[in-house]
């Protein structure tokens, strides 16, 4: 285990680092600049912008340095200082952006990924030992219809639907009051109150997905040779089915951590925009729109390290939760 945990570090570092090269070159991709984009919206405004401040902000922040340059000093301010850099579009530097959105967007991450697990492995294995029943034939309905409304438009429902028979006031993850108001219990208990709304949102569709997952393993499982010789010794039916097919089937959702919270963060930028959540993701399609490379750089790395320190996760997970799987 130990050489493993070894090995796949020394691979991790080796994938961020060319993570970071492919996001960078991509970044750069589009024509023009951040400059270029300024310049034009200012110009749409009627105002216009001196050529001395233009090739100010260029030296400032490299724009007119080679590609390669770019990027060995980004790269290098990173992990020498753990400096991000400065964001172009606001001029604030941007750790003080990511610290700003991050532990919302874990939180929000986490939470969806608990309700999903809550939800999902009841369902599923209550579907897959009661087969062709009543409830299992709705939960497939559900399960369809979780699949089939887009993230977005079952925001839009639950925010009327909160205005309308709760008053109580959406959009974001605190109310008006609490915004700009110091942490206290009170207004953590209002993170709590609004933080269901995003989290049975982002949840819906993944969770109707691993349900079917989870039937799915679970009726294979449940023929298996084991199960039968564990009813055959006299166990109880909740003991042979959780103790031993429950634990197999669950491979998917240990599985599925590595790239949990990366998919989140970064497929539900829509339904972060609706709902106004003060997350990643909408921060990244603002700085890509407008070619804030620092940014949308830092925004990858982030999820880049995410994404290899779960997968990591999953791994040792599974091997432990699962005998038949050996890492070494």
């Amino acid at each position: 285990m130990v050489k493993f945990i070894i090995r796949r570090l020394v691979t991790a570092a080796v994938t961020i680092w060319a993570i970071s090269v492919v996001s960078f070159v991509i970044i750069q991709l589009p024509p023009g600049d951040f400059l270029t984009s300024y310049e034009a919206n200012l110009r749409q405004m009627g105002e216009n912008v001196p050529e001395e401040q233009l090739e100010a902000m260029r030296e400032r922040y490299g724009l007119g340095e080679p590609i390669v340059t770019q990027y060995y000093k980004w790269v290098k301010a990173i992990l020498l200082h753990g400096d991000f850099g400065r964001s172009m579009e606001s001029g604030v530097p941007v750790s003080v952006l990511l610290w700003d959105r991050l532990p919302l967007t874990v939180l929000v991450g986490l939470s969806s990924i608990l309700f999903v697990w809550v939800v999902a492995i009841p369902i599923g294995v209550y579907s897959a030992t009661h087969q062709y029943s009543l409830m299992d034939h709705v939960f497939t309905f559900l399960g369809f219809l979780g699949l089939a409304i887009p993230n977005f438009l079952l925001a839009l429902v639950l925010m009327w639907v909160a205005w309308s028979e709760f008053g109580q006031s959406v959009g974001g993850l605190y109310s008006p009051e609490y915004k700009a108001a110091p942490w206290s219990m009170a207004k953590f208990l209002d993170l709590l109150s609004h933080l269901w709304i995003p989290m049975v949102i982002v949840g819906t569709s993944w969770t109707a997905g691993l349900i079917r997952t989870m039937r799915a393993n679970m009726l294979d499982e449940l023929n298996q040779p084991y199960v039968e010789t564990g009813r055959a010794k006299g166990l109880r039916e909740w003991r042979v089915v959780w103790k031993y097919p429950v634990r197999v089937a669950l491979n998917p959702f240990i599985s599925t951590v590595g790239y949990a919270l990366p998919q989140i963060v970064g497929g539900v930028v829509i339904t972060a925009v609706v709902l106004n959540l003060p997350t990643l993701g909408p921060l990244l399609v603002r700085a890509l729109l407008a070619q804030d490379m620092f940014m949308a750089g830092a925004i990858v790395m982030i999820l880049s390290v995410l994404t290899v320190i779960g997968t990591l996760i999953s791994d040792i997970l599974l091997a432990i939760l699962d005998p038949r799987i050996r890492l070494e």
